[in-house]
């Protein structure tokens, strides 16, 4: 039987589009946004810059803004994203099952209360982990409260082990858990990848190997960690060198600490959808030390191109993607020497080799499988089941 699911959330995201149009591909899907973003909005959102995605977000599945009536809209704040239209919209759409990515805007729990009136069954797919959650009196809290929320979806989507155990420790029982993996669109990065290499984005001259960090120069992410386990590196007589692509408030300190550490190093600034694949394939690692992170899709995208990642243990992805010696490395949070060792020691790996393990891990963490979990939960569900 062909499924009629809903799915909402803030905005155009390129992380959901793939598994939007592998949904659409099965079942009847729509999607409603809760925000129309623009640039400026892009860039306080933590990209540092204001900028436009240049990839196509809309086309391949059927979809619908809504009016957001926030006082301030704002995919930033709880109250940042109030559409009560959906509630009309369940009502009438006859759906199957409705999926939301989480709990942290008023849209959703407006879509949640609107399904419960209506009969129709709510999963959650978010990305949530322990790591880093708060003790103390709102730890308490929370072991009190996140119970009774959890109870309100009819099944969870985790995307990988640290959200599952996130889940289980708020008492959601594992016959309410379906994996329906975080992932990016893994097709389009090899393919563009592939030419990227084919074009000899990287000259037969060149000898030094290219570490690599994609993402926001925030001391969240912790990029200078990178710069300095480079210069370790180099010091040590590996023949090194750096690009970052991001911007952020960090790169004039990370300019300097490059110079002083004779690392040379090409600041890329921001860095759009369509030119990343080129990037990754110019590189040989990327790394991401953040202290919090839920996950870090742009290892999905550097592991889809065929690079091997380092990343820091607050890294939710390091579990399912990163086996080490194989398909990368873990690092100890915020201990350089020990990301500069793990660093030399995915640059000593034979490529032919972590090509293929990354190509089988993708597999596995792919928009197919993503929508698998959607779709195993749904059919769980038929028929107004409640899982235990």
């Amino acid at each position: 039987m062909r499924r009629r699911i809903g799915f909402l959330i803030s905005h155009p995201i390129q992380y959901y589009t793939p598994i939007f149009r592998e949904l659409a591909r099965r079942c009847d899907l729509t999607v409603f946004f809760a925000h129309r973003q623009d640039a400026t909005a892009q860039g306080r959102a933590g990209y540092g810059v204001a900028f436009d995605w240049d990839v196509d977000l809309l086309s391949g599945y059927e979809s619908q803004f809504l009016k957001n009536v926030a006082r301030v809209p704002s995919t930033q704040t709880f109250a940042g994203c109030n559409t009560p239209e959906i509630a009309a919209l369940i009502s009438a759409g006859r759906f199957d099952a409705f999926v939301v990515p989480g709990w942290s805007l008023r849209s959703y729990w407006q879509a949640v209360r609107a399904c419960r009136r209506s009969r129709v069954a709510v999963m959650v797919r978010g990305d949530s982990q322990l790591a880093g959650q708060r003790g103390g009196a709102v730890g308490r809290v929370k072991g009190v409260v996140f119970p009774h929320m959890l109870k309100q979806f009819d099944a969870c989507l985790h995307v990988g082990q640290r959200n599952r155990e996130y889940l289980a420790h708020y008492g959601v029982p594992a016959s309410r858990l379906f994996f329906s993996p975080h992932c990016v669109d893994n097709d389009a990065f090899k393919r563009a990848s592939d030419a990227a290499r084919g074009a000899g984005e990287r000259s037969a001259a060149e000898r030094r190997r290219r570490v690599l960090f994609v993402g926001r120069l925030v001391d969240s992410k912790r990029p200078m960690d990178v710069v300095q386990a480079v210069s370790r590196l180099i010091a040590a007589g590996q023949p090194v060198e750096l690009v970052i692509a991001g911007a952020g408030e960090l790169q004039g300190r990370m300019e300097e600490a490059a110079r002083a550490g004779g690392v040379d190093t090409q600041f890329l600034g921001f860095v759009n959808q369509s030119k990343l694949p080129a990037v990754y394939a110019s590189s040989d690692v990327v790394v991401l030390p953040s202290i919090v992170e839920t996950w870090g899709l742009v290892v999905n995208e550097a592991m889809a191109c065929g690079v091997p990642a380092v990343v820091s243990d607050a890294v939710g992805c390091g579990p399912d993607l990163v086996q080490p010696g194989v398909t990368g490395a873990v690092a100890p949070l915020e201990d350089v020497p020990a990301l500069a060792t793990a660093v030399a020691s995915v640059l000593a790996l034979d490529p032919g080799m972590t090509r293929r393990a990354l190509a089988e891990r993708m597999d596995i963490y792919s928009p197919a499988r993503a929508a698998d979990g959607v779709l195993e939960a749904a059919d769980a569900l038929a028929g107004g089941k409640r899982l235990r």
